[in-house]
């Protein structure tokens, strides 16, 4: 949905989260999930929330500032894992923001999970640092250059989700015969499985009309 090349520092939540918000129009009624770093609930509390006058009691003195207030429909919630010896031993889920029946409804309506986690970033992660040899991990070709690697994270990260079919999102049409589908194809934002000098040679910005 959104990526931010480069350091895990509070900036760079500050843009994920506010890119995530565009991209999805602005919606409330969300279930978002991360691990404990902290600047993330600072972040989208900044975000999404709504100031409400607070009521004036009689007599003197300065009139009260405004309540932050956060959506009802939106929750907030991190899996802490602990490890040893490389190994997770224990998973802590915690509800950050929103309202425990808020959430229990965001996780029936959703289609892939039953509870909290963050499996699907890890696992689309992990895909990345395959594809992308820039991010091998203990390597010669990590990247040395910023604006090459935030390139390259870019070229991979949109390639892939328009031009690579991914097995786990194949369905089948009324005669029974399985469609290969991209992530882009799943989100409703293309029609085919396109190829890679078609993504290459799309424009950027669409030519406006003479």
């Amino acid at each position: 949905m959104a990526v931010v090349p480069g350091e895990r520092t509070s900036e760079n939540c500050r843009k994920i989260i506010r890119e995530m918000k565009e991209r999805t129009g602005g919606r409330v009624d969300l279930l978002i999930t991360s691990d404990a770093y902290a600047p993330y609930a600072t972040e989208i509390e900044e975000a999404y929330h709504t100031l409400v006058p607070v009521p004036r009691r009689p007599g003197p003195g300065r009139p009260p500032n405004p309540k932050r207030v956060m959506p009802a429909f939106l929750c907030y919630a991190t899996v802490c894992k602990k490890r040893e010896k490389g190994r997770v031993v224990e998973v802590t889920r915690a509800l950050v923001f929103g309202a425990a029946c808020v959430l229990a409804w965001l996780l029936r309506r959703s289609q892939v999970s039953e509870q909290i986690n963050t499996a699907f970033v890890e696992r689309h992660n992990g895909t990345d640092r395959r594809q992308n040899g820039r991010k091998h991990r203990k390597t010669n070709g990590f990247s040395k250059d910023a604006g090459l690697h935030e390139a390259a994270t870019y070229f991979i990260g949109y390639s892939y989700n328009f031009c690579w079919a991914v097995r786990t999102l194949t369905i089948e049409d009324e005669s029974g015969r399985k469609l290969s589908r991209t992530p882009a194809m799943a989100a409703g934002l293309a029609g085919h499985v396109w190829t890679l000098r078609e993504w290459l040679t799309y424009p950027a910005k669409p030519c406006s009309p003479l």
